[in-house]
């Protein structure tokens, strides 16, 4: 690093919604919002941020690795090689891979809509278990690539996180999701992810589709406004003032949200 440098670090939110979230949050201008907007940014632990220029408010979801690959017998996180889209037609599974190559795992992208065409095409029902009785599905057949029972139990967990943190903050800005006027997906898993199924399956809201928006890695934009504009960094710092952070755990019927989380169902569009 140049010895002259100017260091700056973005401001904090709150317990593990730090400064990448504020990031996020100045590169969708989320301050300048008139219509109550959503940001859901996708990873081992999922931020939710639901608000406009009036009022904000922040939780962290620990959704954990398994949607990156983790604890999946044959997941990986997306290289050249991994299957990113899955369809299911009769009998057959049609895997197609990063690069176009040869299936050596399966990635997020392609995780979600596994579980959702299982779903759409009657394999699986709601709470993850197989119809015909089996323990697993092979989606690669030549390669002996499944997802077996446990796989989708880590799934659902992790899609859970992801469902509570939306729901819960949704709910206690007092929003239903008719008034959310855009649902921004940040980071690099939630730019390949099928928007459809994502929304099939229970990992985003269930809003129409042309009201999500994909960032990338909106974080990355964000701290570029910051390094290049003292005004941009004033208005960072400022905005994080404003934002109400809400701790998923001390809800009251977190347990019950949970467990309507982990079934692999659209989420309601109503938070009564």
């Amino acid at each position: 690093v140049f010895p002259g440098a100017n260091v700056y670090s973005g401001p904090l939110i709150g317990s593990h919604v730090g400064a990448d979230v504020a990031a996020d949050l100045l590169a969708i201008g989320m301050d300048e919002q008139e219509e109550v907007v959503v940001l859901v940014d996708v990873g081992t632990n999922t931020e939710v941020v639901v608000g406009n220029k009036d009022r904000m408010l922040a939780a962290s979801c620990p959704a954990g690795p398994a949607f990156e690959g983790g604890q999946i017998a044959y997941g990986m996180p997306g290289f050249d090689g991994a299957v990113e889209a899955v369809t299911i037609e009769g009998d057959e599974c049609r895997c197609e891979t990063i690069g176009g190559g040869d299936a050596q795992g399966i990635c997020g992208s392609g995780l979600v809509d596994l579980l959702a065409e299982l779903r759409r095409t009657g394999k699986m029902n709601e709470v993850g278990a197989f119809t015909n009785g089996a323990s697993e599905f092979l989606f690669e057949p030549d390669k002996g690539m499944s997802l077996s029972r446990a796989d989708i139990s880590a799934l659902a967990q992790a899609k859970s996180a992801n469902y509570c943190g939306q729901w819960i903050v949704l709910r206690k800005f007092g929003a239903p999701v008719s008034d959310i006027s855009k649902l921004f997906l940040a980071g690099g898993f939630a730019n390949y992810v099928n928007v459809d199924n994502a929304i099939a399956v229970g990992f985003i809201a269930n809003i129409p589709t042309d009201r999500v928006a994909k960032v990338g890695n909106a974080a990355l934009e964000g701290a570029t406004l910051m390094l290049l504009s003292k005004r941009m960094r004033d208005v960072a710092e400022e905005m994080v003032k404003r934002i109400e952070h809400v701790e998923l755990e001390l809800t009251p019927d977190f347990f019950e949200i949970f467990v309507e989380g982990c079934m692999f169902n659209p989420m309601a569009r109503s938070f009564a």
